[in-house]
C-alpha cells in the first residue's frame, strides 16, 4: 500500500475575542514531545500565532484519523494551558490592528525583510498531504497528470471565507493570500524531471526564492521525502474530513501512477485556464459550478462524484471507498467549512463562529 502522511496547521485562538495569539513557542514546546505528541511533529510555522503538525509516515487511513486525533488532542491541552484554543480554520476571523510576531529563525525574518505586508498577512493554515512515489521521475509524472483535479479538491476543503471580522465572499481566501508570493498557484507541466530541475535551479539562481520551500505551488516535489506533496487544501475543522481528503489524494495518485505505466495520454488543461478554474473554485467552494479537465464548467457536486468515479478502482482495491463515499456524501449533505462557517456568522455572529473553529477536536 502506499504510504501517506499529513501535515496540519492551525491558528492560536483567544477563545472570547478570537484574535489570534502570539504563544506558539510555548504551545509547541508543552505539546511535544509528551504525553501524546512525540519529538518532530509540532512544530512553529511563520508567525507565533500558528502551530503545525506533522504525522508519521501511515500505512492506511485508519492510522491517519488516529494520529490527527492525537496530535489535535496534544495541541489543543497546550493551547489552553497558556490561554487560548487552536483554530481549525484557514484564515482567522478577526486579526490584530498589528503584525503577529514573527518565529525568530533567519528563515522567516528573510521572508519578511522580503515582503513585510505579505508576512504580516500570512495567517493562513493549511493542510498538506504526502503522497509515496517510486522515483522522482514518476513523481513529476504525477504532478503532470493531477493537475487538472487540483480546482475540485480545493473547492471540497474550503475553509477560509472570513476576514477581518466579514465574509470575503470567496470560499477559500487563503488561497488567495498563498497567490501573491513569487512562486505559487498551479504547478506548471514538466516535460520530464531533467525539466523540473533545471527550471528550478533556474529559480533558486536567480535569487527570487531562497530555497525550495518557498515554490508555494499547488502540488510538488518534497525536498525532504520521496512523496508528491500536494498542498492546495485548507486545513479542516473535523479531523474526518482530513481523512476523507488524504484518501482521495491518495487513490488519485495510485490512478495516475498506473495510467503512466500503461502508457495513457494525460489528461490536461492549458496552464492560464487552469490558473483561472483554481481562482474560481476557491471562489465558490463546491456552491457553484466547477471546471472539469475539458475546460467546460458542470455542477460541483457532479465533479466531485467524477472525480469518485475516476478512483474507484483504487479506492475499492485498498478498501477505502465506503470510508471515503460516506464521508463525501456526507460533505455534499452538510457543505464545506467554508458553507458552515457562513452559517455559524448568520446565526451567531463572529462569535458563533469562533466557538465553532475551536471547538474540541471530534472523530
Amino acid at each position: 500500500m502506499t504510504t501517506i502522511g499529513v501535515e496540519e496547521e492551525y491558528l492560536l485562538l483567544d477563545p472570547v475575542t478570537g484574535l489570534p495569539v502570539p504563544v506558539a513557542d510555548k504551545v509547541r514546546s508543552q505539546a511535544g514531545p509528551g504525553r501524546l505528541a512525540g519529538d518532530q511533529e509540532v512544530h512553529s510555522e511563520l508567525l507565533q500565532a500558528q502551530v503545525e503538525v506533522a504525522t508519521p509516515v501511515c500505512g492506511s487511513l485508519e492510522e491517519v484519523g488516529g494520529h490527527l486525533l492525537r496530535l489535535r488532542h496534544a495541541v489543543e491541552e497546550a493551547a489552553e494551558a497558556h490561554g487560548c484554543r487552536i483554530g481549525a480554520c484557514g484564515t482567522p476571523p478577526l486579526r490584530h490592528g498589528h503584525p503577529v510576531a514573527v518565529t525568530d529563525r533567519a528563515r522567516y525574518r528573510a521572508l519578511r525583510a522580503q515582503a513585510p505586508q505579505l508576512v504580516a498577512e500570512q495567517l493562513v493554515n493549511g493542510m498538506h498531504v504526502h503522497v509515496g512515489v517510486p522515483s522522482r521521475d514518476t513523481a513529476v509524472e504525477v504532478l503532470n497528470r493531477i493537475r487538472v483535479w487540483l480546482p475540485t479538491l480545493t473547492a471540497l476543503s474550503a475553509n477560509s471565507p472570513l476576514w477581518d471580522g466579514h465574509d470575503t465572499g470567496f470560499a477559500s481566501w487563503r488561497t488567495v493570500i498563498f497567490g501573491r508570493w513569487p512562486v505559487s498557484g498551479m504547478p506548471p507541466r514538466f516535460a520530464d524531471l531533467a525539466d523540473h530541475d533545471r527550471r528550478v535551479r533556474t529559480l533558486l539562481d536567480s535569487g527570487l526564492v531562497a530555497d525550495t520551500g518557498q515554490l508555494y505551488w499547488h502540488a510538488r516535489l518534497s525536498a525532504r521525502y520521496p512523496t508528491v506533496e500536494v498542498r492546495c487544501f485548507d486545513v479542516q475543522l473535523r479531523p474526518d474530513d482530513a481523512v476523507m481528503i488524504t484518501g482521495l489524494v491518495r487513490a488519485l495518485v495510485e490512478t495516475v501512477l498506473a495510467e503512466a505505466a500503461a502508457g495513457a495520454p494525460p489528461l490536461d488543461c492549458d496552464q492560464e485556464l487552469l490558473q483561472a478554474a483554481m481562482w474560481h473554485a476557491a471562489r465558490h467552494g463546491l456552491s457553484s459550478t466547477l471546471v472539469d479537465p475539458g475546460g467546460r464548467q458542470r455542477r460541483a457536486g457532479e465533479m466531485l462524484y467524477e472525480l469518485l468515479r475516476y478512483v474507484a478502482p483504487v479506492l475499492e482495491a485498498s478498501g477505502d471507498d465506503r470510508q471515503v463515499t460516506a464521508l463525501v456524501h456526507r460533505l455534499l449533505q452538510r457543505g464545506t467549512g467554508a458553507d458552515r462557517q457562513r452559517a455559524a456568522l448568520a446565526e451567531g455572529g463572529l462569535p458563533g463562529v469562533v466557538d465553532m473553529v475551536t471547538a474540541r477536536s471530534m472523530p
